[in-house]
């Protein structure tokens, strides 16, 4: 439930800086090139590990008030252009009725996944996504009040195919094989099933937005880039492996770009850093673009070196801008 005295979603305190929105309309100018990091509310934050010790992460996922409390951290640490709600791409399966259990030391794990498409009759065919996933609009609305505008709030959902994958293979897999099996040999339900999660994933996106979140991306996506730019995607995330400038040139100015620094890179030293930042903010330019990270940061990162990419980001780009 909302605190007393929160307002609800249309009663949100105004944006004070929108530099983030800005750069992903794509042609409006900002005064420095905005940035944000993926899983920017984790484990490599202290005061992170402090909040979730002893506690179940889906137990997390579903109290607002943690979600809200996780989401607004990393703000007070670093100067960050936008925040992204805490939560897990795998509260959809939960919703469609499968149960996820995050197991120490092994990540996400599904203990009955699905093995034959009779197994599609254990899933609800009709979801209601305002009571299975409400307290996930609970958070955005809390966050959005909490934030008091000092930043955007950033929605996310994991993509049909990514959630299927993790629904049959039981888990994290890097070759997805049990789930390219459901397709050459099951087609028809796994058509079936990915169209359950689109039909949910649509759904609850709008969700997120009519509770306050102010953009969704596609990430990671750089194999469909020249389609992915004619969408109406506002703005592609882009891993580390796609040179910047290919990027752009795929995409034709289309669509606002966001990353790509290889995470590993935070890390090296701080001057290291800065050079690195740099040398990408040349190769993307200043406009339409959203500086970010290739990956999620990990566990084990430095906050100062966070904090360092931060300010390289921050200060190269003003600098370019103002020579422009």
């Amino acid at each position: 439930m909302l605190g007393k005295g929160m307002g609800g979603p249309k009663d949100f305190p105004q944006l004070l800086n929108d530099s983030f929105l800005r750069a992903a309309r794509g042609g409006e100018e900002t005064d420095h090139v905005p940035v944000w990091c993926m899983r920017q509310a984790g484990r490599y934050l202290p005061e992170f590990r402090e909040s979730r010790a002893g506690k179940d992460f889906f137990d997390t996922c579903r109290s607002p008030e943690t979600c809200c409390e996780l989401t607004l951290q990393p703000l007070r640490r670093f100067p960050f252009d936008a925040a992204i709600i805490f939560s897990d791409i795998l509260v959809v399966p939960q919703a469609l009725g499968m149960d996820v259990q995050m197991v120490p030391g092994k990540g996400p794990t599904f203990p009955e996944p699905l093995k034959e498409p009779e197994d599609l009759q254990r899933l609800r065919s009709k979801v209601d996504v305002a009571k299975e996933l409400g307290y996930v609009f609970k958070a955005i609305t809390l966050t959005r009040h909490k934030i008091k505008g000092k930043v955007p709030l950033i929605g996310f959902t994991g993509a049909p195919w990514t959630l299927m994958s993790y629904m049959i293979e039981g888990g994290g897999s890097s070759t997805h094989a049990k789930a390219k099996r459901w397709l050459y040999r099951h087609p028809e339900a796994s058509h079936m099933l990915l169209r359950m999660l689109t039909d949910v994933i649509v759904e609850y996106l709008l969700g997120q937005v009519a509770a306050g979140a102010q953009i969704v991306f596609a990430k990671d996506a750089h194999y469909a880039l020249e389609d992915l730019s004619q969408c109406h995607y506002e703005v592609v995330g882009l891993d580390w492996t796609i040179d910047p400038r290919a990027a752009r040139e795929l995409t034709g100015g289309k669509v606002s770009l966001q990353g790509n620094m290889d995470p590993c890179a935070l890390y090296a030293p701080k001057e290291r850093i800065s050079d690195i930042v740099k040398k990408m903010l040349e190769g993307f330019g200043t406009r339409g673009y959203i500086a970010n990270l290739g990956h999620g940061l990990y566990p084990d990162m430095d906050p100062e070196n966070v904090g360092a990419f931060v300010e390289a980001v921050h200060q190269h780009s003003k600098r370019m801008i103002t020579q422009m």
